[in-house]
C-alpha cells in the first residue's frame, strides 16, 4: 500500500518521542493500566511505518476490539459486539477459560497483541508488551495473574486478527490499480512529492456498523468550470484568497490539525521527509486523554476508545468512497493551472481527491460520537500535537474542536468550502447512524 513512498529516494527525518499526556486529575484505577498508553503505543509504531489516515482507522478499531470483548465478557452491563456490529461472529474463545485473571490486564495486552500481529512493524510492539508486564510485577500484581491474563489477551487478540482477515483488506492489492484521469476537473498528483492515490480501492473495506460505503453520500457536487463567473471557480478564489490574508491563529490552526502521516520538505536536491500522527490517531488521543478527564473507570475508557476506533474506520471507508466516486482536483492543481502557477498552500495536500475533506467527515463523527457519551459543552485541552511541533490548544466542546478541524483545511489551502461543509454533514450523519445502534444495543452515555 506504501508503493508511492518507496518510489522516491528520501532522507527521513523521523523524531521518535513516547507520546504520553499528562493530565492533572485523579485516577480511578492505576495509571499504568490506563489505556491510552497501549493507544501511545500504537500510535508511535504507526508513525514509524508511515500508515495512511484510512488504514490507520482500520487498525485502530481492530486493536480496541479485543479488549472491548474482554471487558464485556466480565461486565454484562457492556452489550456485546455483536448487539451492534454488524457481519461480526464471536470466537467465543474465552468460553474455555477457567483460570484466575485480571480483566483489565488482559484488555490492555490485547491492544498491543493485536497491533503487534497487524502493523508491519508490529514487532517493535514485543518491548511495550515486556514492559508493561514488568510493571506489572513491581506493582506486586502477582506472577500467576500476569501470565493468566496474557495467555487471555493472545487469546483474544488472535480472534480478532482472524475476523480481520474477513474485511477485504488482504484483496486490495489484487485489484485493479489507479491510474489519475487527465480530464479537467479531476485529481491529478500534486507537489512536491507527486504521490500516487492512497487507497483508492477503500470503498471495499466491510464496514463495522453503517450499512454500506455509500450510505451517507452527499448531494452532487458543484461541477468543474474555468468560467470566472462560475460557483466553482468563485470556491477556488476563495481559497486563493483567504492564502493572502490568513491571521497568525488561523495559521496556527492549520498547522494544528495538519495530522500529514508522512510531509516532505525539499532543499536544493535533498529531499526531507517529516513522520507525523494521522488524523484518526489524533482523535484517538483525544478519546483516551477525556476519558482520563472525566475520572471513566477502565471498563468505561475502554467502551469510549472502541466506539472511537469503530467510528473512525466507518467514516474513513464512507469518506474514501466519496472522495474516488468524484475524483475532484485539489486548490493546488486548479491554482496552478488556471490562476497562479507560483501559489503554494499553507499546508501540503494529501495525495488522494479533494471531495469530501477528511478531516470534516472523521472530526465531526468522532465530536458526534464522543458528545453522545461524555456530554456537551465538555472543555478539555488538546495537548496531541506537542510531539509532532505543534502547540495544545483548548476547546469548550468536541463540536468546536471539529469544528475548527474542518475549517483548518480551508486555511491550510487544500479544501474547498463546499468539501468542508458537505463533509460536515457526512460526518454527523454517520456518527448519528453508529448513535443510534449502539443506543439500541445499550450503550448509554459514560458519564451522569
Amino acid at each position: 500500500m506504501m508503493n508511492w513512498l518507496k518510489k522516491l529516494p528520501l532522507l527521513f527525518c523521523l523524531v521518535t518521542i513516547q507520546h504520553c499526556f499528562a493530565q492533572n486529575t485523579e485516577q480511578v484505577y492505576p495509571d499504568y493500566l490506563q489505556p491510552d498508553r497501549a493507544i501511545s503505543a500504537v500510535t508511535m509504531v504507526m508513525v514509524h511505518d508511515v500508515v495512511s489516515p484510512p488504514v490507520a482507522g482500520r487498525y485502530y478499531a481492530y486493536c480496541m476490539l479485543g479488549a472491548y470483548n474482554i471487558v464485556a465478557a466480565n461486565d454484562k452491563s457492556i452489550p456485546a459486539l455483536q448487539s451492534f456490529l454488524k457481519d461480526y461472529k464471536p470466537d467465543r474463545c474465552l468460553e474455555a477459560v477457567y483460570f484466575k485473571y485480571d480483566h483489565r490486564i488482559a484488555a490492555y495486552y490485547s491492544i498491543l497483541e493485536t497491533a503487534r500481529l497487524m502493523l508491519p512493524s508490529g514487532f517493535m510492539l514485543k518491548d511495550d508488551e515486556d514492559g508493561f508486564t514488568q510493571l506489572l510485577q513491581k506493582n506486586n500484581v502477582d506472577q500467576s495473574i500476569i501470565n493468566n491474563s496474557v495467555k487471555v489477551a493472545q487469546l483474544m487478540s488472535a480472534a480478532i486478527v482472524n475476523y480481520s482477515k474477513t474485511d477485504n483488506y488482504n484483496k486490495l492489492s489484487a485489484l485493479k490499480r489507479y491510474a489519475p484521469l487527465k480530464e479537467e476537473g479531476k485529481w491529478y498528483p500534486t507537489p512536491p512529492g507527486y504521490f500516487e492515490a492512497v487507497e483508492p480501492n477503500w470503498k471495499t473495506i466491510r464496514t463495522m456498523v453503517i450499512d454500506s460505503a455509500s450510505q451517507f453520500k452527499p448531494l452532487p457536487l458543484i461541477p468543474f468550470s474555468k468560467d470566472t463567473s462560475s460557483a466553482f471557480y468563485k470556491q477556488v478564489k476563495d481559497v486563493y484568497d483567504i492564502s493572502k490574508h490568513l491571521t497568525a491563529e488561523q495559521i496556527n490552526q492549520a498547522l494544528f490539525w495538519d495530522c500529514n502521516p508522512f510531509a516532505i520538505t525539499t532543499s536544493g536536491h535533498m529531499t526531507i521527509g517529516f513522520k507525523k500522527i494521522s488524523p484518526g490517531g489524533h482523535w484517538m488521543h483525544v478519546a483516551g486523554l477525556v476519558s482520563r478527564q472525566a475520572h471513566l473507570n477502565f471498563d468505561q475508557s475502554i467502551t469510549v476508545l472502541s466506539l472511537e476506533g469503530i467510528t473512525l474506520m466507518d467514516a474513513f471507508i464512507s469518506c474514501w468512497e466519496t472522495k474516488y466516486d468524484s475524483n475532484r482536483l485539489r486548490p493546488e492543481t486548479y491554482i496552478n493551472r488556471y490562476m497562479d502557477v507560483k501559489w503554494q498552500p499553507v499546508l501540503q495536500t494529501p495525495p488522494f481527491p479533494e471531495y469530501t475533506s477528511g478531516h470534516a467527515v472523521i472530526s465531526n463523527a468522532s465530536a458526534e460520537l464522543l458528545t453522545y457519551l461524555l456530554g456537551d459543552n465538555f472543555a478539555y485541552t488538546d495537548n496531541t500535537e506537542i510531539p509532532f511541533g505543534s502547540s495544545q490548544r483548548s476547546f469548550k466542546s468536541f463540536r468546536q474542536a471539529a469544528a475548527e478541524a474542518s475549517m483548518s483545511r480551508f486555511y491550510g489551502g487544500i479544501h474547498y468550502m463546499e468539501s468542508i461543509e458537505k463533509g460536515n454533514d457526512q460526518g454527523k450523519k454517520i456518527a448519528a447512524h453508529i448513535i443510534a445502534k449502539i443506543k439500541s444495543a445499550g450503550i448509554l452515555p459514560q458519564t451522569k
